[in-house]
């Protein structure tokens, strides 16, 4: 059973989350002394629709259960900030927010995540604790291999699951084992069915490989008349895991094993963002972009904007602007990295790369959708069909968009990678990026940026 079986906690999300937030309005406009008026109505009528649609998309639930309370209280106040935001648009934009006391507003702003995490935290005590003597379930492991160890450990770790484990099952030699897999072996795979049935086992953990299917539907098909309930563990272990997550597609449940992070509401925000800074980027910077333009063309004969053709999203083509830092122009089969001293760096050029700003037009690739200000550089094509053949994994860089600056270049790994292991290494930090997502990571590696660029150091 999970917590969205229980009725308590389906009546919290589905409506009481939202009522929680209209009443701290209505109670903050009491202690207020404001009149309630129609306005106010209005207000928690939008808030009522925002915050509920918010927090579906969230899924809070599920983080709590989990045990990642840290995480859940973040989901929280990362909700609740988003909906501030909409609430603040629809206000500007309708003439609303002058109707209401600035002090009534702020206080409510600041109170009503508070309120929500209280709430849910109740609901969740009272669903799971509340005159309850927590049941000791007894479990076993099938399987002696990385997943077996990730389960032991996270039930060894979390003495709330209520897991007595007695031991596990494998075929293979034991002297071979994995240290951290600690526990008496209690026999081969076949031996699982008699010993469930003799212990009364209550669960099992299939941890077996994919490869292994026949051995685990065998196994299924034997553990019918048991009353044990079976969790299989599925050994993707093995894959670059890329925002790995349940899902349901037409119904049917799935394993999303490589997937962008951003989709849905994270989809959203991540846009929502990257149209934000780029208009305020652009506006800020346009007397120092039309002085850069005046000084390429005055530096060296050609175009003022270089345009190349790179990989986007999903391994499309797309074009990529820049301020043109060199004498030459290349966009073909064979392109040649900028290196230290090169010859085909102007003088002007040289101090663009220097300085980074030579990437400002791609400011208009985030406009047009194109790039993201933050995300995996974009490589020239001719590099990326050099080093997919090269790198494994290389491609999974173009689940998401582009970026004029990435986790990877923060790190140590901008400008020329002159050999396999840099870019292997570039790689591995743009995969760690897909993998660990969020707008707070963003906006540390927008300030991060600023950093590098002012130290003046491995780009030329």
């Amino acid at each position: 059973m999970t917590e969205n079986d229980i009725p308590l906690v389906s009546f919290f999300k589905r409506l009481l989350d939202p009522a929680i937030i209209l009443g701290s309005l209505y109670l903050v406009i009491m202690a207020k002394d404001e009149v309630f008026t129609g306005d106010y109505l209005v207000l928690m009528i939008i808030a009522f629709f925002i915050s509920s649609y918010v927090y579906e998309q969230i899924d809070l639930y599920r983080t709590l259960h989990i045990g990642k309370h840290l995480g859940y209280a973040g989901d929280i106040f990362f909700g609740w900030m988003i909906v501030v935001v909409i609430l603040a648009l629809v206000g500007q934009v309708t003439g609303l927010r002058y109707e209401f006391s600035d002090g009534v507003i702020w206080t409510w702003f600041a109170l009503a995540p508070f309120a929500l995490l209280l709430s849910r935290l109740t609901a969740h005590m009272l669903a799971f604790n509340l005159g309850k003597t927590p049941e000791v379930r007894s479990a076993v492991i099938v399987g002696c291999n990385e997943p077996g160890i990730d389960i032991l450990k996270r039930l060894e770790s979390d003495s709330s699951t209520g897991m007595d484990m007695r031991g596990f099952f494998d075929d293979r030699d034991q002297a071979s084992r994995p240290a951290e897999l600690q526990g008496p072996h209690l026999g081969a795979i076949a031996d699982v069915g008699p010993y469930v049935r003799e212990h009364k086992i209550k669960t099992i953990f299939i941890c077996l490989p994919m490869s292994a299917q026949p051995r685990v539907l065998a196994l299924m098909e034997e553990l019918r008349d048991t009353t044990a309930s079976v969790y299989f563990v599925p050994d993707i272990y093995t894959f670059g895991l890329i925002q790995a997550r349940l899902d349901h597609v037409g119904g049917v449940p799935v394993i999303g094993i490589c997937e962008t992070p951003f989709t849905g509401l994270r989809g959203v925000v991540k846009r929502g963002s990257d149209i934000v800074l780029a208009l305020l980027i652009q506006i800020l910077l346009l007397p120092i972009m039309l002085a850069i333009a005046i000084g390429v063309k005055l530096s060296s004969p050609g175009r003022i904007i270089f345009a190349q053709r790179r990989y986007g999203l999903n391994g499309e083509e797309i074009i990529v602007y820049k301020f043109r830092s060199m004498a030459v122009t290349e966009d073909g089969a064979v392109v040649n990295q900028a290196k230290k001293n090169d010859a085909r760096v102007t003088r002007f050029g040289g101090f663009l790369r220097r300085t980074s700003l030579d990437e400002l037009p791609q400011f208009f690739n985030v406009l047009q959708g194109r790039m993201s200000i933050v995300g995996p550089r974009p490589h020239a094509v001719a590099h990326n069909e050099q080093y997919r053949k090269l790198i494994q994994g290389y491609m999974l860089r173009h689940k998401v968009k582009p970026g004029i600056t990435g986790w990877a270049q923060v790190n140590g790994y901008r400008g020329e990678t002159d050999t396999l292991d840099k870019m292997r290494s570039r790689i591995e930090f743009d995969l760690e990026y897909l993998r660990n997502w969020s707008l707070a990571l963003d906006l540390w590696i927008i300030v991060r940026t600023v950093k590098e660029v002012l130290k003046k150091d491995s780009a030329y």
